[in-house]
């Protein structure tokens, strides 16, 4: 870069430290209101009417976390890395909107070609229902891109703020049928559906703060931009990564309910892994800004200050983890027993192992970050699929007649893999050689 270049400077570590805050306040937030839309919805419906809402949820948001969230991150890292190097207008979005477009019309045919199946099977033919999940998921796939425009410059504030106005605006249609304003599980539903269309409100508020100019020499150094071949490589790579995090969460439960003859075992399993369902819903905040924010040090900063952040988040996390396991340890069992109401014994042992096994999972979260920043997705694709495989074999095999036990300690073997896998991806990258652009 010339001397007279004078790039967006990249984020310093209080940055990333405020937003990584205001994402969780975000969030958290938005957790809450999340818990009360599906509160007042069971206050609302039958018990066969709320469960069929769960079940939209539950299919609409593993489908958009895994098509969509691909996106965000290859925008997050790509504006975050052009903007560092000095490129503040002309981001080649049109590469990513048509990614995004492509995902969402592979989605839309697949859900047309197995309406029959969602509507009368799943949704005990529900037509309504149908076109809350189609709608639905299309309509993230705007959400989720503008979550990584926000997120690669940075606008954390405006982030938290587009997800919580998404929650609002879906808990105010259970309110609505509540308080007698609207009623059945039709309306209840459509928030799912109106939610991410209204969260984009938020979106031209951003053009209220331009980005100062680039000097031009800068640009020039970076104006080849996104390539679809980059672009598409990178997106597919993150879908992979995104499909194995959803088997790491989910495929003990499918795989207890289709082998247990223990009616609601699989619904223990279930209430067991949720440990770490909310640490790494809250993580959601820390990647939201450590992926730009390692992006513009790579593109700027160099390796010292690269590996000083990624170290920094992984002795948090680790500290962080083992006071978990060490309170399920101790209090655990006689806390999830009455939270979620289990009539049988939870060993504090394997209640640990999953306190673990969730700290190794956002250390691996981490060092998938750093990957992705210094364009070492398809390594770190290679890392979690084989991860996620492994654990689907481990469940299925005998090796642990207790099927409960063989969750936990799976898990936690699954996930410290998973963590040693990427660690090597990361120390593949972790030279002092002077950082490329996006390309």
């Amino acid at each position: 870069m010339s001397a007279s270049a004078n790039p967006v400077a990249p984020a310093s570590g209080s940055g990333y430290g405020r937003g990584a805050r205001v994402l969780s306040i975000g969030i958290a937030t938005t957790g809450l209101v999340t818990l009360a839309y599906f509160a007042l919805a069971a206050h609302a419906l039958s018990d066969v009417e709320y469960k069929r809402i769960s079940l939209v949820w539950s299919i609409m948001f593993v489908v958009a976390s895994v098509i969509y969230r691909p996106i965000e991150q290859l925008l997050s890292r790509t504006i975050a890395d052009r903007r560092a190097r000095g490129h503040t207008g002309g981001h080649n979005l049109r590469v990513a909107l048509a990614i995004q477009a492509s995902f969402a019309l592979t989605f839309l045919v697949i859900a047309l070609a197995l309406r029959d199946l969602l509507q009368n099977d799943l949704f005990d033919g529900s037509a309504a229902l149908y076109w809350v999940l189609v709608v639905g998921v299309l309509a993230y796939a705007a959400s989720y891109f503008a979550r990584g425009f926000l997120a690669g410059h940075q606008r954390f504030e405006l982030y938290g703020l587009l997800v919580f106005l998404e929650a609002v605006s879906r808990v105010c249609f259970a309110l609505a049928v509540v308080v007698g304003i609207a009623s059945g599980q039709s309306a209840v539903a459509l928030g799912m559906a109106i939610a991410p269309l209204m969260s984009l409100l938020v979106v031209p508020w951003f053009f209220a703060r331009r980005d100062p100019p680039a000097d031009p020499d800068a640009v020039k150094e970076t104006e080849g931009g996104l390539t679809m071949r980059h672009g598409l490589g990178f997106a597919v790579a993150v879908f992979a990564i995104m499909l194995a995090e959803q088997t790491l969460l989910n495929a003990a439960v499918l795989t207890v309910e289709g082998t247990s003859d223990d009616a609601v075992l699989a619904g223990v399993v279930f209430s067991v892994l949720m440990i770490t369902r909310a640490p790494l819903q809250l993580f959601q905040a820390v990647q939201g800004s450590l992926l730009p924010h390692l992006a513009g040090l790579q593109a700027t900063a160099g390796a010292d200050e690269f590996r000083r952040a990624v170290r920094i988040t992984i002795l948090a996390i680790a500290g962080f983890a083992l006071a978990v396991a060490i309170g399920l340890f101790a209090i655990g069992p006689s806390v999830v027993r009455t939270i979620f109401d289990i009539d049988r014994d939870i060993a504090r042992g394997g209640l640990a192992l999953v306190g673990l096994g969730m700290g190794f999972h956002l250390i691996a979260g981490t060092l998938n970050q750093a990957a992705l920043a210094r364009g070492q997705a398809r390594g770190a694709a290679v890392a979690w699929l084989l991860s996620a495989a492994a654990f689907v074999i481990w469940m299925l095999s005998p090796v642990i007649d207790d099927q409960l036990l063989r969750t936990e300690l799976g898990y936690c073997l699954a996930t410290a893999t998973l963590s040693a896998m990427l660690a090597g991806v990361y120390g593949v990258g972790s030279t002092g050689a002077p950082p490329a652009p996006v390309t």
